[in-house]
């Protein structure tokens, strides 16, 4: 018996964690955490090898033989398969521009050499998921910094007061992220959660605001109310960095906490006496922006009020606080060679409008906004979009109402998807090119950015058991097909040594960890003149892009919609064991989740005549499904809420079939509806009935 150990990083979330598997006799075993993080690892990372040997994912190239999505396929060999695609996207580019092809993808630090692939071929239209996720948290943070959420990292080690909004920190689990929280309140920080249900962070909390659904906005600027009258705000950092302080103080003058005790619910007296339990903290404060904020018309204005709390106590750059991210140039390295360096920037017109339509110049220029992008499938302008490849994302899972969305995509030629599982959107496509699952495929080294910035390799721990590709190869081969010769490799090593030239590291450095680190201590910048990437230099209260697109950078509060007397708020969120819709078919994760439920409030279960456990019906736009009721008084009661990714229809996934009910099913045409300031879908503005099954 051989028996080897591979450092490796799990790929069954966006988190990728670093972790060490198992390998005996060529088979993946044992998956536990990396060095870094002592062996700890979440249940769906540790489930990674029933991702590996599950006979239900896509296990060769397959092109569609019958009507889309009607499940009639062609197995064909990867030279077929990347022929048939190669030939579409360059008849498609040929008859409409080359900007006629469409991308989307769920980001992360694997993107550079496909990013390269469609820079090679010309097109400008790359997006990610993020309209579904953290874009009203990206444009916010641009707003006020000038540069995106990922320009500052959280010390939750050295905080001493965490407030989690929209931000689910111990089930959407980043595992050193949970970790650090965890040590942080062992080490005395208090925790903050306001959120609509009892989440796990909030039966932690030293504080617990079950707020009233849609009305954060409301709470946060009552927050800056009582900083700002009652002087409990940095009044040097004030003066030294904040650009348009008096215009803020202004605003909110007219949102007092009694004022927002009756739109959230949260009495007045908690509110002021949260507010001096920060101003106590501070500068170690953090005060998350939100991760998934894909949720109201007013998020984006949600997690701008967010970075203007932490920025009026002192915390953005702060230890303890949201330091400044450590980049590999902060510690003196120089950072991976790209591949994107290898082919210009497209010059086309996006197709989603950002940078040139009015209304959308304020955005992030980087990915684009995939839902607006879809537009142009179905109009032809600003010019058609006929070809489309969805790598590693599942917009038809992601996205709201699948059957409109479905509608949009049928005026395409093609539709690739690139995947290492089955998935709605798979099945509804012309082509997929079936990736190796993580624990079966080589990428490329990634820069991990934080306090102690570092390069981490992704290894092959296992050959690949089915006929799939690795996503370097599967993009070499069409870079083959383009005679794009750069992007052309045999095998990962050339690729690697590619990155690396001019870092001073080798292949070699990555044997003993899989990383290498650039940092022996963790990295604090201090605020200079350098550190805002505004206008002025300085945390800007009023955003000229953001003005100029009609949009106010200090918006008046509108209260949000209430529910018919009949109906309920969609909401809906992660939980520890599922990522999304794609490991819910997983084997040993089913066993121990194989449906969400619905969480209900007592008083209205009880007037509904629903009692706990039993089976309900929830319905909206046509679609209703079983799914059993949980019932409690740690919900608000204008609410119900499911943990997305269920309600699966796909006939290829026997154990997920039929299990529980799909959240995005019961928001009809709900593409369409999204937070102009941050360009992401507001996907929690429906009402659904309920009644007993």
């Amino acid at each position: 018996m051989s028996k080897e150990y591979v450092n490796s990083i799990c790929g069954m979330c966006s988190v990728r964690c670093p972790i060490q598997v198992e390998v005996v006799d060529g088979k993946a075993e044992y998956i536990q955490g990396g060095k870094s993080l002592n062996g700890s690892l979440c249940p769906r990372g540790a489930a990674g090898t029933a991702l590996t040997y599950d006979e239900e994912r896509p296990q060769y190239p397959m092109i569609r033989a019958g009507e889309r999505g009607e499940g009639k396929w062609r197995k064909v060999s990867w030279d077929e398969a990347l022929d048939y695609v190669a030939d579409k996207l360059k008849a498609v580019q040929e008859e409409y521009g080359k900007d006629a092809i469409l991308f989307s993808d769920r980001g992360g630090p694997f993107r550079d050499f496909y990013r390269a692939f469609l820079r090679g071929i010309g097109t400008a239209n790359y997006n990610n998921h993020d309209s579904a996720c953290a874009r009203n948290v990206q444009n916010s943070a641009l707003s006020v910094f000038g540069f995106g959420r990922k320009g500052v990292s959280y010390d939750f080690k050295n905080c001493k007061h965490i407030v989690l909004q929209q931000r689910n920190v111990m089930e959407a689990i980043n595992v050193a992220e949970v970790n650090n929280v965890l040590s942080g309140m062992e080490n005395g920080a208090k925790l903050t959660v306001i959120d609509i249900r009892a989440n796990v962070p909030a039966t932690k909390a030293d504080n617990f605001f079950l707020i009233r659904p849609g009305t954060d906005y409301a709470f946060n600027l009552a927050v800056l109310h009582v900083l700002i009258n009652e002087e409990l705000y940095d009044k040097e950092y004030v003066a030294n960095w904040f650009d348009g302080f008096d215009a803020l103080k202004v605003f909110v003058q007219q949102y007092p906490p009694e004022w927002a005790e009756e739109e959230t619910g949260i009495a007045a007296d908690s509110i002021r006496d949260f507010c001096r339990q920060l101003a106590e903290a501070a500068p170690s404060v953090i005060w998350h922006p939100g991760w998934m904020t894909a949720r109201y018309s007013d998020s984006f204005y949600m997690s701008r009020t967010i970075y203007l709390i932490n920025a009026l106590l002192g915390a953005i750059g702060a230890k303890g606080g949201l330091p400044f991210m450590g980049k590999p140039g902060d510690a003196g390295a120089k950072g991976l060679q790209s591949f994107m360096n290898l082919y210009p920037k497209p010059e086309g017109k996006r197709a989603d409008g950002i940078g040139w339509m009015e209304g959308r110049k304020h955005y992030d220029a980087g990915p684009g906004l995939v839902n607006l992008a879809y537009d142009a499938i179905v109009e032809g302008k600003p010019y058609p979009i006929k070809a489309y490849i969805a790598q590693r994302h599942d917009p038809l899972m992601a996205f709201p109402d699948m059957k409109d969305v479905k509608a949009m995509w049928d005026n395409l030629d093609l539709l690739v998807a690139v995947t290492f599982s089955w998935s709605d959107t798979a099945w509804y496509s012309d082509v997929v090119l079936p990736i190796s699952p993580f624990l079966e495929r080589d990428d490329t080294i990634m820069t991990k950015n934080g306090p102690k910035p570092s390069f981490v390799m992704r290894k092959r721990a296992i050959e690949p058991l089915y006929d799939t590709k690795a996503i370097w190869e599967i993009y070499s081969g069409l870079a083959k097909r383009f005679g794009l010769d750069d992007l052309v490799y045999e095998n990962i090593e050339d690729i690697w040594k590619f990155q690396l030239e001019g870092t001073g590291y080798t292949i070699e450095d990555f044997a003993e960890t899989g990383a290498v680190g650039l940092a022996s201590a963790p990295i604090y910048k201090p605020v200079t003149e350098n550190s805002f990437k505004t206008p002025s230099g300085k945390i800007q209260i009023i955003d000229a892009k953001l003005e100029e697109d009609g949009l106010p950078s200090l918006k008046p509060y509108e209260s949000p919609e209430r529910p018919p007397e009949d109906k309920f708020r969609i909401t809906f969120g992660r939980c520890a064991l599922h990522t999304q819709g794609h490991t819910v078919n997983n084997k040993l994760l089913f066993e121990r989740m194989p449906e969400n439920t619905l969480w209900i409030h007592t008083d209205r279960a009880k007037a509904l005549g629903i009692e706990n456990d039993e089976y309900v019906s929830v319905g909206n736009n046509g679609y209703s499904a079983k799914i059993r009721a949980f019932v409690t008084d740690f919900i608000h009661p204008e609410c119900v809420f499911m943990i997305h990714g269920f309600g699966h229809t796909l006939p290829c996934e026997s154990r997920a079939i039929g299990k529980g009910a799909a959240d995005n099913e019961l928001m009809p045409k709900g593409i369409r509806k999204y937070d102009k300031g941050g360009g992401a879908i507001s996907m929690q503005e429906h009402f659904v009935t309920v009644s007993k099954a």
